[in-house]
């Protein structure tokens, strides 16, 4: 009995289907070892991906320790993170001064002119900066995890050779992915690219988004695959194409170069338009039809460099925070006395060690080349994120009104460390995959054994008896099935997993992830069986279980951060608040998994419906004229409340705005792309005067 897919399972819509349809395209074959949240998630445990806790080499730790004492001298005594934030810009000086220290070309190869830094080192860096300035962070983050990773993970050494020497120490690179209507759904992109005859690309379309794009020296360029169907003429989509575009190629527009925005005020988002940009063939990362791959490889990256500058943001207000508590006096007492301050400073404790070791641990498989980690990432983007935002919070309301004045720049990480919750796929969406592709395989293997035994209605009554007979009688379907039966019917779980080698110190808290691995099995399981195919829809029940994903992986990365913290014998007050915060970490984060199960039983989600489709159905009501409407709506650019431009400073480029000429993302002004399909479509002559039918563009998922 094959297993089938998520896309298979009956009395789900058709918008619905189709969306798991995209997905499960976009994000491709499954790796053949899964990694540990998978696991996670059929009760196993994956130790040998806990234990040790990674570590960088000896020389590797030097060169980076190097690197970070420099660093942090400049951005302690040097950088104008305030002039940034103020004056929304970051001088040509400072991304000169960064350039000259390395900083910019950490992951590029020293044979092309970089560091050549592994994956913790370049974190750790990062780290640092985000707890000077985030704008920095972002900008160093952008340019090197999603704009110039493509090509030193894609690249040909012809394309290594020309642009990495230029991206390690003189120009910005940028990633050009979203669009007007493109943010979380990345396989839907407007923007196209169609081959000619001679083999070059002609490029069109549309970008927005795009980090440090006004000043780069060259993008990596999303867009759709189009080929012409050589029996209709009529263009069809192959995939998406990963393309080096850079700014001196004719048709390439940037006009917008920024706007205005609560935080991470330094960095300057870029708008594009490509028209009719011709973008040489060798030009194409990765394979034709396959720039998907790059997408998504790059954005693992850049989700650990986010957790960084958001895990270093976030142990800075940590400790202004308590600081402030202990020197601030209230009622002839310092604020730190009071109770409901004191949890403040146990939760910003937690939760900073915990970024701290999930950060690290993440770093560590990727430097260790694990395949299977793409929900491990995204659950350190929202952690983090979350997490990291929320300390930040936690502080600024300890330290009161004077948390909130520009002076004491923690009202600047409140604003900046805002975004991450929003950028490089929005949590909401992250929590929905995390569920999907975590319990990706277990689901199927589920959907598998209820196609195979349960009544279907759409089917006649011989049919159902004759697939429900052969099924009961296969020793195959019946082996996966009993056990399967007998933990949602009769509540007989399997036994939970060990967890062998800990610290002896640390058996109490090992047991405890051990059981809630085993529960959190079992639950995944029991809300696949209440919500049925509703399951695809419901994600408030999607929440609830990837937050308790969240949750095991951050205890887990804990419990291999104090084990390796034991065995090196650390000691004094740091390593007391760390491993007081630890055993808090686990004795919060458990009652929040147990919460968890049981608001997946007992929820208010019904009402909780009822009320969204009431206040819906009272918003169509309301005028839109009054209301801010986003340009990708199908109500059209120019619907809603106009936005207001005085006082509110402006970036405009060069070139026409697409929303000022009512021209639709992929709009052409030059291209004739009937006449390009007519030529690439005609009978070729072979010489013989006998012409041949053409053959279809080769789709490079068939290789």
């Amino acid at each position: 009995m094959a297993d089938q897919g998520l896309s298979d399972i009956k009395g789900v819509s058709e918008e619905d289907q189709k969306m798991i349809e995209n997905i499960e395209t976009m994000m491709g074959p499954e790796p053949e070892d899964m990694g540990f949240i998978k696991n996670a998630f059929w009760g196993r445990l994956r130790d040998d991906l806990l234990f040790p806790y990674p570590q960088e080499g000896d020389e590797e730790r030097e060169r980076c320790d190097a690197l970070l004492e420099e660093l942090e001298a400049y951005l302690e005594n040097e950088h104008p993170r305030v002039e940034i934030d103020q004056e929304q810009y970051i001088p040509e000086w400072v991304i000169d001064r960064l350039f000259d220290m390395g900083v910019m070309g950490m992951i590029i190869p020293e044979e092309y002119g970089g560091l050549g830094l592994g994956v913790t080192s370049y974190n750790r860096v990062l780290e640092m900066i985000g707890r000077y300035c985030a704008s920095t962070a972002v900008m160093v983050s952008a340019h090197q995890s999603i704009g110039c990773k493509a090509i030193v993970m894609f690249g040909t050494e012809e394309q290594k050779e020309k642009y990495l020497p230029l991206v390690a120490r003189e120009e910005l690179s940028a990633f050009c992915l979203s669009e007007p209507n493109v943010g979380s759904d990345a396989a839907a992109q407007e923007s196209f690219s169609v081959k000619t005859d001679d083999g070059d690309y002609i490029l069109n379309g549309e970008k927005k988004w795009s980090t440090s794009g006004a000043m780069s020296g060259l993008c990596t360029v999303m867009c759709k695959n189009m080929v012409p169907n050589p029996e209709t003429g009529e263009l069809e989509q192959q995939g998406v194409n990963a393309l080096i575009v850079t700014p001196d190629m004719d048709g390439v527009e940037v006009f917008e170069k920024n706007r205005a925005k609560t935080g991470i005020r330094g960095t300057w988002q870029a708008r594009f338009r490509f028209n009719d940009v011709r973008v040489p063939e060798e030009n194409v990362l990765h394979e034709e039809g396959a720039g998907l791959k790059v997408a998504l490889s790059c954005l693992n990256y850049g989700r650990c460099t986010l957790s960084a500058g958001v895990t270093g943001a976030a142990k800075a207000a940590r400790d202004q925070g308590i600081k402030w508590a202990q020197t601030r006096y209230q009622f002839e007492r310092p604020l730190a006395d009071f109770e409901l301050v004191k949890q403040k400073i146990a939760r910003m404790s937690a939760v900073t060690y915990a970024m701290d070791a999930m950060l690290y641990m993440m770093t560590g498989l990727l430097d260790q080349g694990e395949d299977d980690i793409m929900v491990e990432t995204a659950i350190t983007k929202v952690f983090c994120s979350d997490f990291g935002w929320n300390v930040i919070d936690e502080a600024l309301q300890v330290m009161g009104g004077e948390g909130y004045m520009t002076e004491h720049e923690l009202e600047r990480a409140w604003r900046d460390n805002r975004i991450h919750g929003i950028v490089e796929g929005s949590n909401e969406v992250m929590q929905s995959f995390i569920f999907a592709y975590g319990g990706k395989q277990l689901a199927e293997k589920m959907v598998s054994i209820q196609e195979a035994l349960l009544w279907d209605s759409d089917e006649s009554i011989g049919d159902n008896l004759s697939r429900i007979l052969t099924a009961a009688t296969t020793p195959a379907v019946i082996k996966r099935a009993l056990p399967m039966g007998a933990q949602l019917f009769l509540g007989l779980k399997p036994r939970a997993p060990e967890i062998n080698g800990v610290h002896p110190a640390l058996q109490e808290q090992a047991d405890t992830l051990a059981s809630l691995v085993q529960k959190h099995s079992h639950y995944f399981k029991l809300v696949s069986k209440w919500e049925r195919e509703d399951v695809v829809k419901h994600q408030a029940q999607q929440a609830r279980v990837a937050d308790n994903a969240i949750y095991l992986f951050a205890l887990a990365s804990s419990l291999s951060k104090m084990d390796d913290q034991l065995r090196s014998g650390e000691f004094g007050p740091e390593f007391e608040r760390d491993r007081a915060a630890f055993e808090y970490l686990f004795e919060w984060f458990r009652r929040k998994i147990h919460r968890n199960f049981g608001r997946m039983r007992d929820n208010a989600d019904e009402s909780m419906r009822d009320a969204a489709e009431a206040a819906r159905a009272h918003s169509d009501t309301l005028p839109n004229d009054d209301f801010y409407i986003h340009e990708g709506s199908p109500l059209g650019r120019d619907a809603g409340k106009e936005h207001p431009q005085e006082h509110i400073p402006q970036f405009e480029g060069e070139g026409e705005d697409p929303r000022a000429v009512d021209r639709e993302p992929g709009d052409t002004d030059d291209l004739d792309l009937d006449e390009m399909v007519d030529d690439m479509t005609e009978p070729v002559d072979r010489g013989d005067g006998a012409p041949e039918e053409s053959t279809a563009a080769p789709n490079p998922e068939d290789n």
